[in-house]
């Protein structure tokens, strides 16, 4: 009897263990086939002016960049991948936006890159990113950074040649035919020149005066005074801040009563800063961020920019920025290109310039093999600064 109960005890033990076994063996497979559900995330890289002069224009840039980052990770990232995102800081410096680049591809080995903020630093940057086969999705306006095509870079903001042309149709509109232009030193602002010079005879338009500034500069007084001598009936400045709140300011100081169309570099709420009191009335071609409850129900772009700029007020606590705009639309591009083509840079390539009917904060989007910009004038509304608001004056 007893030799029979330690036989069924043994018998009970042996099979309690097995089945511990068995638990303990299930529940490592399951941890294991968990491990193996996490993937990797798909490392991009971005390249903005956070500090130094562009800095107004820059720190929106990371900021939305991060915040859509963060969106789409929480949302569960792209194809169950989440998104790692690198920030360099340029500072608005070729050198160092070059050397960003470079750590960005060769040590951080990002699929893509989105930046730069200003022109200079991405023409700086372009043969690199083509040399490197990597996607460069580039938030700088001058049309040098899509004309000739690069194969491997794509911009988001509008060209300044549209801002031109949006320009010279209000001009028209208003009866202007005779203006002085003034300029930035700096690529932007010779590109805005380049684009001025070709276009404005063809539309009529007398260029009575042409005038520059440097960067650091702090008065405009003698250029504007000489332009004050011309038949001038207005005065277009392109660049970006602090140098047009300047003239802006020097041309109220000389009571110069013309008026001042600045270019779409200055849309942004730092300029009205600057500006003061002498920013009342000055005009810019603009996209419609900045306008975007004005725009009658049923736009295409009205309700995806009220939610973005609900979005980045309410984590920043600060007005939202043309320029915060360029990134969003280059993060979402880049990740719709993600999500098509996978961890492959050629392919990430390939479906960013097939990329169709993206309805951005600058426009809708339709890149091609032939055009890495995407957009036309019809992206640009005129806006005028009324009160020390952006006001809606013509589609």
């Amino acid at each position: 009897m007893k030799s029979r109960l330690r036989m069924l005890c043994s018998l009970a033990i042996i099979t309690g263990l097995a089945m511990a076994a068995g638990l303990l063996a299930g529940c490592s497979q399951a941890k294991k086939e968990k491990v193996e559900e996490v993937k990797e995330p798909y490392k991009i890289g971005a390249i903005f002016a956070v500090t130094g002069r562009a800095a107004p224009l820059g720190e929106p840039e990371k900021e939305t960049a991060e915040m859509l980052v963060a969106q789409i990770n929480e949302a569960g990232g792209i194809n169950g991948h989440k998104l790692e995102l690198i920030v360099e800081d340029d500072e608005g410096d070729e050198t160092k936006s070059l050397m960003a680049a470079k750590k960005l591809i060769e040590k951080d080995q990002v699929l893509a890159v989105v930046g730069t903020t200003t022109s200079g630093t991405t023409l700086a940057i372009m043969k690199t990113f083509e040399e490197a086969q990597t996607p460069l999705v580039s938030c700088a306006a001058s049309v040098k950074i899509v004309e000739p095509v690069n194969p491997w870079v794509f911009k988001t903001p509008q060209s300044d040649r549209d801002a031109v042309l949006k320009i010279l149709e209000y001009l028209e509109a208003q009866g202007i035919n005779k203006i002085a232009f003034i300029n930035d030193s700096n690529a932007y602002g010779v590109s805005g020149k380049i684009e001025i010079e070709a276009l404005a005879p063809q539309r009529g338009v007398e260029i009575v005066a042409k005038e520059t500034f440097g960067g650091e500069d702090t008065d405009m007084t003698p250029q504007l005074t000489r332009i004050k001598g011309t038949k001038a009936q207005a005065v277009i400045c392109w660049g970006t801040n602090p140098g047009p709140a300047i003239v802006a300011r020097n041309m109220k100081q000389l009571k110069m009563s013309i008026p001042l169309i600045q270019s779409h570099g200055v849309a942004n709420a730092k300029f009205v800063e600057l500006a003061g009191d002498a920013a009342e009335g000055v005009l810019l071609p603009s996209g419609r961020l900045i306008v975007a409850e004005q725009l009658p129900d049923g736009h295409p772009q009205k309700q995806m920019l009220i939610d973005y700029k609900t979005a980045y007020t309410g984590k920043y606590n600060k007005p939202v920025s043309t320029f915060g705009g360029h990134a969003y639309d280059a993060i979402k591009i880049l990740a719709g290109a993600l999500e098509r083509g996978g961890a492959d840079k050629a392919k990430i390539r390939d479906e960013i310039e097939n990329t169709k009917n993206f309805v951005g904060t600058a426009g809708v989007f339709n890149y091609s093999p032939e055009d890495h910009y995407g957009l036309d004038v019809s992206a640009f509304s005129m806006v005028e600064i009324k009160g020390g608001q952006w006001q809606l004056v013509s589609e």
